[in-house]
Order: structure tokens, then sequence, then C-alpha cells
């Protein structure tokens, strides 16, 4: 056997030892290429770690096997005024420790979630106020009507209050913070599990929730969730039967698994859409060989970036045709992009674009990319790279896993990114999601979640004023057409690069049963396992 191969089986062996400890056949074990590292649930907005919290934590309102809203811990609500949001909570819901579940909780929750260090401070607007009525009855008002309010919620998390002033957890737990919090490394939601341990970055282990208020959809007597970044790996680990569920599949790999005898692939169309920004704010970017101002200020360099990527290629030969180019930031599914075309692949017309900026000779940047939170991440970054050199932009990768990554350009005091990909599913599975959060200015003084996501430092006012018009107008055909017009300024500034959607694929034992939906959220209280 070679060192390679050696090495290889020997990475497998230490994977699965991980995996594999004495359960019952209704254990049912999941791997993603990603990592589960805090458990507090304001810590990062990234829908894998927001998909493993939801097993433990839970919302006022959460999405159904169609993503719609439905109620979860408010089980109704109404708004007997355009800016005054009511909701009903549901009585008799304790937490895992057995704490009530009240309207205390909830304001808290908007506090909490509003405070510095959150990575949602968009979720509940940062000039509502937050009422409780009684234990039982919480009021949100608003200064402005929202008709999309709730559509944010079902990852916003409710949290303990007496348990989180118990253990110094008031303070949410920044992305980048370099000693775990107590919240970062326990669990106190109202969810149908509890974990049961938690080692961040290599194991967790979740078991049923008995006085969870809901009557459970799963037959599972315990999760088991192991990060395997390795692709062959992962594939390995489902193929032999040591893990259940894998997400995802790499492309290569979808065949070889359907035609397996114990596993198959579920594979759907996925609202994401990834995405290539570039610093826009800076006078003089972080990581970049030119010093003394910001070519990406320049509207004709972010054009010959643009048409320097050539998102076919990556379709072909990267994705191996599992994606579905874009024109927008947001999905066909979610905004008909019929109207818009995507401009076209040139790079001849980006280094003209390019000499016509004063970069004839191109320069240096580097690019902070993920390497296990999208398909072929780390490979798409590395196309573009070669591209980009195509137009003498010289482009050092930095490719790392995710919770590094989002660490760094996340990091507090600003956005430490220079050039960067990044994938976005808008919460609201709405536009002005994107719109806001995304593209938005940052520091806006009226609005400071504005941009909360905005790494690239984009910023219109015109494009903003469209964008607040969105959130309020409740008229449909009227809405889509300030859409319409929010992402046409957009397109004229060059303001971010569209790349694709990329298609979902998990693998999955013919033993189990899952709801895959296109936000691509595992939700394991809908699986089910045959007994062994």
């Amino acid at each position: 056997m070679s060192v390679g191969r050696s090495l290889y089986a020997a990475t497998l062996a230490g994977v699965l030892a991980l995996a594999v400890s004495p359960a019952s056949s209704q254990t049912l074990r999941y791997a993603n290429q990603g990592e589960l590292k805090s458990l507090d649930p304001y810590t990062l907005n990234e829908s894998t770690t927001s998909a493993h919290l939801g097993h433990v934590y839970e919302g006022l309102v959460a999405r159904g096997k169609d993503l719609k809203i439905i109620p979860a811990l408010a089980e109704s609500w109404e708004i007997p005024e355009p800016t005054r949001w009511r909701f009903h909570l549901r009585k008799g819901v304790k937490f895992h420790n057995g704490d009530p579940f009240t309207a205390d909780d909830v304001v808290f929750s908007a506090e909490r979630v509003r405070a510095k260090g959150s990575n949602f401070l968009s979720r509940v607007p940062a000039d509502a106020k937050v009422v409780k009525i009684d234990d039982y009855t919480v009021d949100f008002i608003l200064t402005s009507p929202n008709p999309i309010l709730t559509a944010l919620w079902a990852t916003w998390y409710i949290m303990d209050k007496k348990w989180a002033e118990a253990n110094d957890a008031v303070a949410p737990t920044p992305a980048a913070a370099t000693t775990p919090s107590y919240a970062s490394l326990h669990e106190n939601g109202t969810g149908p599990f509890v974990i049961e341990s938690h080692q961040p970055g290599v194991k967790t282990v979740f078991k049923p929730n008995p006085d969870w208020w809901r009557k459970p959809e799963h037959n599972l007597k315990e999760i088991i969730f192991t990060p395997i970044a390795n692709p062959a790996t992962r594939v390995a680990a489902l193929l032999s039967g040591e893990v259940d569920v894998i997400e995802p599949v790499p492309v290569q790999d979808i065949e070889r698994v359907k035609a397996s005898p114990n596993a198959t692939v579920l594979t759907g169309p996925e609202l994401r859409t990834l995405f290539v920004g570039m610093d826009q704010a800076r006078d003089e970017l972080l990581y970049s060989n030119v010093k003394g101002k910001n070519p990406f200020k320049d509207v004709r360099v972010r054009e010959a970036v643009y048409r320097a990527i050539d998102v076919d290629l990556i379709k072909n030969r990267v994705m191996r045709g599992l994606s579905t180019p874009s024109a927008l930031m947001v999905a066909p599914e979610i905004f008909p992009s019929k109207d818009f075309a995507r401009p076209k692949f040139d790079a001849d017309a980006a280094k003209k674009l390019l000499a016509d900026a004063g970069y004839a000779d191109g320069f240096e940047v580097t690019m902070d990319c993920p390497n296990d939170r999208y398909v072929n991440d780390a490979a798409i970054c590395q196309a573009i790279v070669g591209m980009l050199a195509r137009i003498n932009i010289k482009v050092d990768l930095l490719a790392q896993p995710k919770a590094q990554y989002f660490a760094k350009v996340l990091k507090p005091g600003g956005y430490k990114t220079s050039l960067f990909m990044l994938g976005w599913t808008p919460d609201t599975l709405d536009s002005q999601n994107v719109l806001h959060d995304i593209m938005g200015c940052r520091d806006d003084p009226k609005d400071p979640n504005r941009g909360e996501a905005n790494l690239a430092g984009y910023c219109n006012k015109q494009f903003d004023k469209l964008a607040d018009k969105v959130l309020v107008e409740s008229d449909a055909t009227k809405r889509d057409q300030l859409i319409k017009q929010a992402f046409e300024i957009s397109m004229k500034d060059w303001a971010y690069v569209p790349l694709h959607q990329q298609a979902l694929a998990w693998g999955v034992s013919k033993k189990v049963k899952l709801t895959q939906g296109a936000d691509n959220m595992v939700r394991l209280y809908w699986a089910t396992k045959q007994e062994e």
C-alpha cells in the first residue's frame, strides 16, 4: 500500500472511530463538511449552523416542510395597527433545564440579538420596541410598517433570560471570539433535542427532548454529528454505512452514490447564490500591493473583474453541470430574472477596462474563500484565481475552514477582506433581505443593521431608498418593480459578481427518510430511520 493510501486509510479510520459508538438502531449519524463550533445561536448567521442549532432552539415562528412560516413558540399573532405586531405565546413550554418560557425571554432575546457581537442584528429592527403585555403576550412596535417581519424569525432562536443571566451569557458571543463563552459551549433551548455532549469541531451528540411541547415526527433516539472535511472520506463513510447522512455529496461522486446498494442522493435546486465581492469602502486595500488607493473603488476595475470570470466554465468544469449561472444576487425562485441578462465573459474587454483605469500591468490582491462551506468552494475560488490572472490581477488565495474564514471577514472593528467569495440564502426567502443585509450601505446611523453582511462595503443611497420602499410596500406588483429598479442600479455599479446557484446533493442511507428544502437546511426532527 502506498504512503498516500495508508494516510487516507488512517484518516478514514480515525473519522469513523469518532462516528461509531454503542447506540440503538435509531441512532442517526450525520456528517457535514463544516464544523459546529459555537452553540450560541447569535454567533454566526450561516444556514448550516442555524440548522444544527434549530434542533435544540426554537423561534417564535418556524418554517414548515414547504418553507412557509408556521407558528412555533408563538401560537398566533395579529397586526392591530400597521406598526404594531402582537404575539400570543405558547403556554406550558419549558426550556431544557425546566425553566418556563415566558414573555420575559422574548424581550430579553430581542435585546440580546441586537447587541454588540451578534451576527443576527437585522432579525429585529434596531428601532423596534419590544413590550411585554403580560406573561404570554408581547408587542413589537415598529417605526414603519414591515409586512415581512416574521419572515426573518425562523432562525431567530429564543433564549432563556434566567439561564443567560445566571451563567454570564447575557452578551452574544462574537464569531471572532478567541475564548469560548458559556453559551458557546452549552445550550438551553426549548427544541426537540438536547445536546448531551459537544466537542467543538469534533463531535456533537443530540438526544430527544422528552418534554418537547410538540408531537415528534422523527423516531430517533440519538443524533451524532461528526464533521468530515475530506470529500472522499465523507463519501466512503456513507457507502460503508458508518454514517447515515452526508452533506454535500461532491458532484463527481453523485452517480457513484446513487449506484450503491445502501445509499442514494437527494438532489434539487437551492436558493443560495454564490458571489464574489470586492472591498469598495477603504481608501487603501488591506491586502494588496497597491498603496495609497483602492483599485476596486473604480467602477471600471469592478467591471473588469466581473467580465473576467467565466461562470459557464465554472459550471461545466468545476460544478460538472450542477449549477445555474446567475445574473442577480438572488435565485429566480425568489425573484424572476427574465428581465436581466448576465453581462458576457470577455477577457479582452476586461483588460482594456483595467488599462483605462490605470492598471494595464494589473495588481496583486488576496482573496478570502471558505474551503468547507459550499459545494467545491475552494475549487471555484482557484478557478477564479486563474481567470483573473489572465487580465494581470495576481491573486493570493487564502482558502480556509469556515470557522476561521468567518472569524476573519466578520472581525470586530471592520470587515477584514479585500476580495472574497460568499454564499447567501435570504432567511426571508425574499429579495429585500439581500437588498438590505448584503447590499445596503454600512454604518447608516438611522439603520445600524443595514449592510450587516455587506463585506464589500458597497454603498448607493438611491439603492437604499428603493430597498426601504420595498420593505414597507404591500402591493406585490409595485414591490416587484421597486426590486427590479434596485437590481438595475446595482448592476450598473458592478456592485458584486453573482456566480451561480448550486444544486443540492445530500447523501442518504436507504434506511433513512428526510425532507429536503431548497434552503439547504438539514432538519433532522423530520427524519425517520428504519429499525434494524
